[in-house]
């Protein structure tokens, strides 16, 4: 595998930096602070002593990891991806570890004509991100065209406000109270399946403590469980849980997506439905998923790629 990994080439002349304004050079920019590292699996893993990351582009000519302080705010340094596999850019970050908030910049023809819109303008959200940093506001330098000339980039840096990846460890490196209960398997034939949104199942359900109502804790607690067991259900479908934006047009008019069919982010359960914050979703998902498999219950997600 190692044979095909090879080195970073500089950007195409016809790349998105001949068509747009030049970029100012961080001051921490690194090419060769990074390790090849491997092209699997997607995203950003933890190893021993560092941090592999890796993404899929089949038409970018570079691939930049930009390093955020906590807050997601401020760039802190800039490396470039030095390893490219068939379609998948990747490195190695020694000394990294999880908690570390990130985001890409890609390089690569601004070609609109072409479906090609590469902007290293603008900071880009791993789609493998497993925990989301930031609160996502809508304006014109969140998007890659010119919003009145659609043919052209836009220039402005969304740095500040983008939405951020960190970096977390993997479930069987964390440590657990107590031991994952294995998955119910129930057949076709004695499936009750009930479709539920996290949040508004238990938003008004009495014994759900106030705290936990529409959260993912409060659909995990005894009141929850209890009420599922006495209508006889044995699989849950959950209705969108994954991060999800609310659409402009929703915000402008002081209004929110309820149902979720936004998706922004795959691999990362929705901040808003955590009782302990967005931070601790992820955790707070796994308990509330654990607790009803330990209960006996099945338990589906509702995904559309075609909504995001």
């Amino acid at each position: 595998m190692d044979a095909l990994n090879t080195p970073l080439t500089p950007p195409d002349p016809t790349s998105a930096a001949a068509h747009a304004p030049a970029m100012p050079t961080h001051p921490r920019t690194a090419i060769a602070s990074m390790g090849i590292g491997r092209p699997w699996p997607l995203g950003a893993h933890v190893d021993d002593d560092g941090v592999n990351f890796a993404l899929a582009s089949s038409a970018a000519t570079a691939v930049d990891l930009c390093v955020f302080d906590d807050t997601g705010t401020r760039e802190v340094a800039r490396h470039r991806l030095p390893g490219r596999t068939h379609d998948i850019w990747h490195g190695r970050l020694p000394g990294a570890r999880a908690g570390l908030v990130y985001g890409w910049r890609v390089h690569g023809p601004w070609r609109p004509a072409k479906g090609h819109r590469f902007n290293p303008n603008k900071v880009l959200l791993d789609p493998y991100a497993r925990e989301i940093v930031g609160d996502f506001r809508w304006g014109d330098e969140q998007f890659g065209a010119d919003r009145v000339h659609p043919q052209h980039m836009d220039s402005r840096d969304n740095a500040a406000t983008a939405l951020k990846a960190r970096v977390v460890l993997p479930l069987q490196r964390r440590a657990m109270d107590e031991p994952l209960a294995r998955p119910p398997r129930v057949t076709a034939e004695d499936t009750v399946l009930y479709e539920l949104h996290v949040k508004g199942f238990t938003r008004c359900m009495p014994g759900v403590p106030e705290a936990l109502r529409g959260t993912y804790a409060g659909l995990a607690s005894d009141a929850a469980i209890a009420h599922l067991k006495r209508l006889g259900v044995t699989t849950l479908s959950l209705l969108p849980v994954h991060a999800h934006l609310d659409e402009q047009r929703l915000v402008d008019l002081g209004l929110s997506n309820y149902w979720g069919y936004n998706t922004i982010g795959f691999f990362a359960p929705h901040g808003a439905y955590a009782a302990s914050g967005a931070a601790g979703a992820r955790a707070e998902f796994r308990d509330m998923v654990r607790r009803l498999h330990a209960a006996g219950f099945e338990v589906l997600i509702d995904v559309v790629y075609n909504q995001t």
